[in-house]
């Protein structure tokens, strides 16, 4: 019986023959010892599936009863209970004429805002095909802003929206504002807003970005070549190193040192197209081109092959 069987570290095994493999009898519940025969245990429960299963099904309806998977992030790891529909007689009803029983999910409003958010992380994350690591520390940044009640008057896709660019950066691959909402409903200003807001409740920070956290995505978004890619990341790291271009945005560094780059290649792309990619105006390319052209002749990688030279780069 069970009672003569002995435990090992946690582990059922036959007092006879402690290294013996175990036959699991699911139908009978029994554990059974394969050199003697003795029932070690018989509380084994079937975690099979209680129906059968054919390939050639394609129904699409899944029997199981076992529910979704739990998410630790939600009180009661979202083990809830969904009451089938009622009968329709008179125990239905009570005296009123009400049901008895309603197939209603009993959820909280603090789940249910966590589980909208989540949502809507998983949207804009697919949006703009991030992996599910971003995702889920998204999911945690928002839980515990939205445990610690901090940014109370904030709309909920606001702080989704901001914890995604958060989790960009904390796990090295930052995206831009104007990345986060395109594929938000929520205004760049607000987004900012909450950021600076959720940095300073959960006390948390992210590293500077640069010039090379964007380029070789930009580069492969406008379909340039290593070549042109390796001399835009010299030039844009050589512009921050000299102190060239003081005060501007690394975004805004990274777009001029590709047009720079472009320009001297055979592979010329134009500011407006450069500006589309990253996000960034015009003008903006502009400004910070400006102040890199005179300076163009230390900034190329010395083994970079001209397709046009230097002095005829255009001038702004």
């Amino acid at each position: 019986m069970a009672s003569s069987s002995r435990y090992s570290s946690n582990k059922i095994c036959c007092p006879s023959h402690p290294d013996a493999h175990l036959i699991e009898d699911y139908r009978a519940g029994d554990m059974i010892c394969s050199e003697c025969g003795l029932v070690v245990g018989d509380r084994v429960i079937d975690v099979g599936s209680e129906w059968r299963t054919f390939s050639n099904e394609k129904s699409g309806v899944d029997p199981s009863r076992v529910g979704g998977p739990e998410n630790p992030l939600l009180n009661g790891s979202d083990l809830t209970t969904m009451i089938g529909p009622g009968g329709r007689g008179d125990a239905a009803f009570d005296s009123f004429g009400v049901a008895r029983y309603q197939n209603r999910r009993s959820i909280s409003s603090s789940d249910r805002a966590l589980i909208n958010a989540m949502k809507e992380i998983n949207t804009m994350a697919d949006r703009i095909n991030l992996p599910r690591t971003i995702v889920d520390r998204a999911n945690n940044l928002f839980k515990q802003v939205h445990d610690g009640r901090n940014l109370k008057g904030r709309s909920n896709d606001a702080i989704a929206s901001a914890c995604l660019y958060i989790a960009c950066r904390q796990e090295g691959v930052p995206r831009t504002f104007k990345e986060i909402c395109a594929v938000s409903r929520i205004s760049k200003r607000e987004i900012g807003r909450c950021f600076k807001l959720i940095l300073k409740a959960l006390e948390t920070s992210v590293d500077l970005i640069t010039t090379g956290d964007f380029m070789s995505r930009f580069c492969s978004n406008l379909g340039l070549p290593n070549m042109v890619q390796r001399a835009a990341t010299h030039i844009a790291r050589k512009a921050v190193e000299l102190d060239i271009v003081p005060g501007r945005s690394p975004i805004s560094v990274a777009a001029a040192a590709i047009y720079m780059a472009s320009q001297a290649s055979e592979d010329k792309k134009s500011q407006k197209e450069i500006g589309d990619i990253a996000g960034v105006a015009d003008v903006t390319i502009r400004q910070s081109y400006k102040l890199m052209y005179p300076h163009a002749a230390s900034l190329f990688p010395e083994d970079f092959k001209f397709a046009t030279p230097i002095d005829q780069l255009p001038q702004m």
